[in-house]
C-alpha cells in the first residue's frame, strides 16, 4: 500500500509538471501561427509525442497513462495531429521495434520523421510461400562487406507504394533451422532493385502490394538486432501488429457495430424479433472487445504487447465479419447495391461513407491480415492457456533441407 501511494504521488507530480510543460510549449508554438510540420517536429523534440518513450526519442520516460491528457490538450488548443491513420505500420509496429532493438543512432535517425509523418513505413514479412508459416520465408540476405544483398519476393504489403522505409525479415543462414537463420533489417523503399506492384482485391481496390527485391543493397547499419536474431525481433513486431489491428482505442459504437446500430435505430421498418436478439448480442460483444482493447493499448504503450493481442485480433476479425453480414441481412435487397469494381488505389474515408456491401467484402480479409485466425488460435492455446504445443517436425531441420 505504501508503494502504491508513493507511485500515485509521483504520478500526480509528473502530471502537474507535464501540464506546465504543455502550457509553456503552446505559448512558444502557437498552433494558429506555427507551420504544421514545424509544430510537429517541435512537439517531438519537447517530449510530447509519446511521453512514455525515453527523452530524445519523443518522450519523457513518464507513465503511458499520461499521453491521452497530452493529446486532449493539443486538440483543445487546435494543434495539428500527425495523421496517424496514414502511418499505421510505422507508428504501431516499426516504432516499438526501433525502441526495443534499435541503436541510439537508429532511433535518432528514424523515430522523429516517423512520428511526424514525413516518412511512411511498410512491412516486408509475408511471402507467397511463407504467410502463416512466416519462419519458412525464402528471401535471402547475403553479406557483402558492410552491406547485405537482398533477393526475394514479399506480398500483402500495405502502403508499399507510399512508403519511404520498410521493416524486412530475410534469411541470412539457410544452414540453420528456419527460426534461427533470420535477420531483421530496415529497407529503403527507394533503393535500386525494389519493385512495387499492386494487388487487386475482392472490393476492386488495390490496397496491398507485392514487392520484388532484386539485388537490393542494405547497409549493415540498417540491421535491427543481432545477425540470426530476426525471429525474436519479428515476434515483437507481430505482437504490436496484432494489438494495433485488434486493440485500437476507439469511441463506443465505432466501426461496423456503429453502422449496424445506426441502421437499426433510424430504420425501424427493417426490424424483426430475431434480428433484435442478434443486434443486441453483437453490440455487447463489440463493447466488451472495445474495453479489452483499451487495456491492451495501455500494455502496448508500456512496451508489453503480450500474446493477449492475438485474442483481441481474433475477436476483431470475427465480429467484423459477423456484424457486416448481419447488416446485409437487415438491409435486404438494398445491400446488393455496389459502386464499381474498377481497379484503383484505396481512398481513406469514414466508415459511414462506404457502402454496406464494401464493408462486407473488406471484412473477409480481417481473418487473414495480421496473422490468420487459425494461427491466432494456436498462439492463444499455447501461450495464454498453456495447452500442449502443436507437434513441429521441422523444428531442428536446417531450412535448406525442408521440402518446398
Amino acid at each position: 500500500m505504501t508503494r502504491q501511494l508513493a507511485r500515485s504521488a509521483s504520478q500526480a507530480d509528473d502530471s502537474e509538471a507535464l501540464v506546465d510543460r504543455i502550457i509553456e510549449f503552446l505559448r512558444q508554438h502557437d498552433p494558429e501561427t506555427t507551420d504544421r510540420l514545424e509544430f510537429l517536429r517541435a512537439r517531438f523534440d519537447a517530449g510530447l509525442a509519446w511521453v512514455h518513450y525515453p527523452e530524445e526519442s519523443g518522450g519523457l520516460s513518464l507513465d503511458p497513462g499520461l499521453q491521452p491528457g497530452v493529446d486532449a490538450a493539443m486538440v483543445a488548443a487546435g494543434a495539428p495531429d500527425n495523421r496517424s491513420y496514414l502511418n499505421v505500420v510505422g507508428l504501431g509496429m516499426a516504432a516499438p521495434t526501433l525502441l526495443r532493438f534499435g541503436t541510439p543512432e537508429q532511433r535518432s535517425r528514424w523515430l522523429r520523421p516517423l512520428w511526424t509523418g514525413e516518412e511512411i513505413w511498410c512491412q516486408l514479412f509475408s511471402e507467397p510461400g511463407a504467410g502463416s508459416d512466416l519462419a519458412g520465408l525464402a528471401t535471402s540476405a547475403k553479406r557483402d562487406g558492410d552491406e547485405w544483398v537482398i533477393n526475394g519476393q514479399k506480398v500483402w504489403t500495405s502502403m508499399a507504394h507510399e512508403a519511404t522505409w520498410a521493416i524486412l525479415v530475410a534469411r541470412t543462414d539457410p544452414q540453420q533451422p528456419k527460426h534461427r537463420g533470420l535477420t531483421y533489417f530496415v529497407c529503403d523503399m527507394r533503393a535500386s532493385g525494389v519493385d512495387v506492384r499492386p494487388l487487386r482485391q475482392i472490393t476492386g481496390e488495390s490496397e496491398f502490394n507485392e514487392v520484388y527485391l532484386d539485388d537490393v543493397r542494405i547497409p549493415d547499419a540498417q540491421r535491427l538486432g543481432e545477425i540470426g536474431q530476426g525471429w525474436a525481433v519479428a515476434q515483437h513486431t507481430l505482437m504490436n501488429e496484432r494489438v494495433a489491428i485488434g486493440a485500437g482505442t476507439i469511441p463506443r459504437e465505432s466501426g461496423a457495430i456503429g453502422e449496424l446500430a445506426r441502421a437499426w435505430r433510424e430504420r425501424p421498418g427493417l426490424r424483426t424479433g430475431g434480428l433484435h436478439d442478434q443486434v443486441l448480442r453483437f453490440w455487447v460483444e463489440a463493447e466488451a472487445g472495445r474495453l479489452t482493447a483499451e487495456r491492451l493499448g495501455q500494455q502496448q504503450a508500456a512496451g508489453m504487447p503480450g500474446p493477449e493481442g492475438s485474442g483481441a485480433k481474433l475477436t476483431y476479425a470475427r465480429l467484423n465479419q459477423q456484424i457486416s453480414g448481419l447488416e446485409l441481412d437487415l438491409l435486404g435487397d438494398e445491400a446488393l447495391r455496389y459502386g464499381d469494381y474498377s481497379a484503383r488505389r484505396p481512398v481513406l474515408v469514414a466508415h459511414s461513407e462506404s457502402r454496406a456491401g464494401w464493408r462486407y467484402l473488406r471484412a473477409k480479409g480481417n481473418s487473414i491480415e495480421g496473422g490468420t485466425s487459425e494461427i491466432m488460435r494456436n498462439i492463444i492455446a499455447e501461450r495464454v492457456l498453456g495447452l500442449p504445443a502443436e507437434a513441429r517436425a521441422d523444428k531442428d531441420t536446417p531450412w535448406k533441407d525442408l521440402p518446398r
